[in-house]
């Protein structure tokens, strides 16, 4: 099997793997309040990333954790990890996944504003399609307003920023501890809501408290499963593959919790979809002014 066709099989497995998780989350946070669940699942996956870290002989937190690329990178996971849980709990599954799939086009946005990278005008004007995609399923006219929605755009530009400032975190750290970074993170987020949650803490039941452990060990196994992507084909053939999370999400959002998205959110998803496939595509292709 080529480097290619084993990064795409990994990124469709962890996309798969990353689809379960949040339908993992989203099924208990009805009973148990977000923030409490969310600490939970942040210390599951912790305790795994730091067992992977020990066995592999690192230390578990590198001291390039200060620089501040790496701080930055941690605010924005934050915010990502703490808006996306909370549009788990309170926004159907079908929308959250829908406005997660515009994180590749703000991470472009953002390489091209904030890192100097060239965008060609048709790479523009595909992202510009992509966030119009996001628009319709916001649709902000007065009586149609998704104000819940608002959320899991929050989360996806929080991703989008982590993803971006990973490119400039320092080579030195590895994939598990920047593991240990990201689930501690989740950690955090958890206890920011935790003064905000609609109900008191909790013992969760026992059913609760499995489906959140399952919940971390799936979601770090996704994780793994996306380092192995990325490092296994190019970037611009595997990334596209990021969006069969959405095929999978659509699916458990029917299947499991009886969402019927609207034409809306299905037109929306497809703009957002579509668009940044093309513009995944669009990178491989060299602009004319650097062609030699």
């Amino acid at each position: 099997m080529s480097g290619n066709a084993l990064g795409a099989l990994f990124m469709c497995v962890s996309m798969f793997l990353f689809a379960v998780e949040d339908a993992l989350f989203k099924s208990v946070t009805p009973g148990l309040p977000p923030g409490e669940a969310t600490l939970i699942f942040g210390v599951t996956a912790t305790a795994i990333y730091i067992a992977l870290t020990l066995n592999a002989r690192e230390p578990v937190l590198h001291p390039a954790i200060l620089r501040p690329t790496l701080l930055i990178r941690t605010f924005f996971e934050i915010m990502g990890r703490l808006f996306f849980a909370l549009a788990l709990a309170w926004t159907p599954l079908s929308v959250t996944s829908a406005i997660l799939q515009a994180a590749p086009l703000v991470v472009t946005a953002g390489a091209a504003l904030l890192l100097g990278e060239r965008v060609g005008p048709a790479r523009w004007i595909a992202m510009a399609i992509g966030f119009a995609g996001v628009i319709l399923i916001l649709r902000p006219t007065p009586d149609a307003f998704r104000i819940d929605a608002l959320l899991a755009l929050a989360g996806m530009v929080g991703f989008a920023m982590r993803d971006l400032f990973t490119r400039a975190s320092p080579p030195a750290v590895s994939a598990n501890q920047l593991g240990v970074i990201g689930c501690s993170v989740i950690i955090v987020a958890g206890l920011i809501m935790l003064p905000f949650d609609p109900a008191p803490p909790r013992m969760p039941e026992a059913g609760e408290l499995l489906r959140l452990v399952l919940t971390g060990s799936v979601g770090a196994a996704a994780y793994f499963a996306l380092t192995r992507a990325m490092r296994a084909g190019e970037v611009s053939v595997v990334a596209p593959f990021r969006y069969s999370r959405l095929l999978v999400a659509l699916g458990f959002a029917y299947v499991f919790f009886g969402e019927r998205p609207d034409l809306w959110t299905l037109a929306g998803g497809l703009l957002i979809v579509t668009s940044g496939i093309y513009t995944l595509l669009r990178a491989r292709q060299p602009l004319p002014s650097q062609i030699t």
